[in-house]
C-alpha cells in the first residue's frame, strides 16, 4: 500500500463517502466527483473499489487480531484480559472509526475467497474472547454461564461505538466512553465490579 498525503487525503473523503452512501451505492464516478477529479485519476490510489475494501477491512481486522493476541499470551487475570480487550477494541475503534463502520457495515461486500477468509479470522477472534471468559468462568471471577452468549452481547455493545464518534454533536472523552462501557459491561458479567 502506497502512503502519501494525497493518497491519504484521497483515502479519508473516500471513506467518508463510503461512510455516508454505503459500499455498494458508491461508485468510482462518485469518488471522482467528490475529489473534483477525473474518474481515471481514482485508479492511481485504488486497484479497484473491491481492493479498497479488502485492504481496510483486513487492516483493521489485523489490528483486533494483533491486540487480542497480545493480550491472551499475558499474565494477566482473565479479568484483567477480558478489561484489555475492551479497552484495545475500544481504542482501535476511536482511532480508526470509518474502518471500524466498514468492518461492521460492509465485509458482507467482499467477494470470495476474501469473504471466507474475513470470516474465519472474525470467528477467530470471537473464539479467543470466549476462550477468556470460559477461563473467567473456571477462575469463579465471572457469575455468566455461556461464554458465547457473553461474547456476542460484549462486542454488540463494542460494535456501535464508531457511530457516536464519527457523530460531530457528540464528541466525548475517550476516557469516560472507556469507563462508562467498562463499568457497564462488568456490572453485568462480574462477581464483583
Amino acid at each position: 500500500m502506497k502512503k502519501s498525503v494525497k493518497r491519504e487525503r484521497f483515502l479519508a473523503v473516500v471513506l467518508g463517502l463510503i461512510h455516508k452512501k454505503g459500499f455498494k451505492a458508491t461508485t468510482v464516478r462518485d469518488m471522482a466527483q467528490e475529489l473534483n477529479c477525473e474518474v481515471s485519476n481514482v485508479y492511481n490510489y485504488i486497484d479497484s473499489k473491491q481492493s479498497l475494501l479488502e485492504e481496510y477491512l483486513f487492516d483493521v481486522q489485523n489490528k483486533f487480531l494483533i491486540a487480542i493476541d497480545a493480550i491472551l499470551d499475558s499474565r494477566y487475570s482473565p479479568d484483567e484480559k477480558l478489561r484489555h480487550v475492551i479497552s484495545s477494541y475500544i481504542q482501535i475503534t476511536l482511532k480508526h472509526p470509518y474502518e471500524q463502520a466498514l468492518l461492521v457495515n460492509e465485509w458482507r461486500n467482499l467477494e470470495e475467497p476474501r469473504l471466507q477468509e474475513f470470516v474465519e479470522r472474525r470467528i477467530s477472534y470471537e473464539s479467543k474472547l470466549q476462550h477468556i471468559i470460559r477461563n473467567g468462568i473456571g477462575h469463579g471471577q465471572f457469575k455468566v454461564q455461556d461464554e458465547e452468549l457473553t461474547a456476542q452481547t460484549i462486542l454488540a455493545t463494542l460494535r456501535w461505538l464508531h457511530n457516536k464518534h464519527l457523530d460531530s454533536k457528540s464528541i466525548s472523552n475517550p476516557m469516560e466512553i472507556e469507563k462508562q462501557l467498562m463499568d457497564f459491561i462488568f456490572t453485568g458479567i462480574s462477581r464483583r465490579v
